[in-house]
């Protein structure tokens, strides 16, 4: 059977418990974790402001134009919500993601970037491309498979370090089930293609 998730209610009508989701759910959208990451790992990779820089450069492409494709689509009515609930039309915002993705790598390969930040940047449209086939047949949480990455990714990068991360993909985990916009099943496969991306970032540094 295929699950539709219901359209959200307003926050004002959400339950104390669904409002503490919802601002759980879009502080950790996936956007803004690429963008954490990216800075995290462009600063991680050369503890300079060049890494830094192209962190940014990299956030830019990877984080900030995905959330604006995003924002247009709500502004315009062709998406519902920043969480893109109905997956049809998830395919044309995602494939521009793409798209924004393959021009950061193509540039940040042109000028040079520390191999950390060029192999998570690369690792990203894996995901993507890991994602689309299957959200066009099945509602799979794209919050899900970003924050498993990032958490892997962070692993990788930090080590021991970064085991508090882990809370990050828990909230997220906590979240989307009370919002009804997953199933477990939904989540645990989110997950599971997270770590395509992580496995691409291994391979490449």
């Amino acid at each position: 059977m295929t699950f539709s998730p219901p359209a959200p209610p307003a926050f004002a009508d959400c339950t104390p418990r669904q409002k503490a989701a919802r601002v759980l759910s879009d502080a950790l959208a996936p956007a803004h974790l690429v963008v954490a990451l990216l800075l995290l790992v462009g600063w991680h990779s050369t503890t300079s402001w060049t890494g830094l820089g192209r962190g940014l450069l990299a956030a830019l492409f990877c984080g900030v134009v995905p959330i604006g494709i995003i924002a247009l689509g709500v502004r315009r009515g062709a998406l519902t919500d920043q969480h893109i609930r109905v997956r049809r039309r998830r395919v044309v915002p995602m494939a521009l993601s793409l798209a924004s993705v393959v021009a950061g790598v193509a540039l940040l390969h042109a000028l040079g970037a520390p191999r950390p930040v060029f192999a998570l940047v690369v690792a990203m449209p894996v995901g993507l491309v890991s994602s689309l086939p299957v959200t066009v047949a099945w509602q799979i949480s794209i919050h899900m498979s970003v924050a498993g990455g990032t958490v892997m990714i962070l692993l990788l990068v930090l080590g021991a370090p970064a085991l508090p991360a882990a809370l990050v993909a828990a909230a997220v985990g906590r979240s989307r089930p009370v919002l009804e916009a997953h199933t477990p099943a939904q989540l645990l496969a989110g997950t599971a293609l997270g770590g395509t991306a992580a496995l691409t970032f291994a391979l490449l540094t």
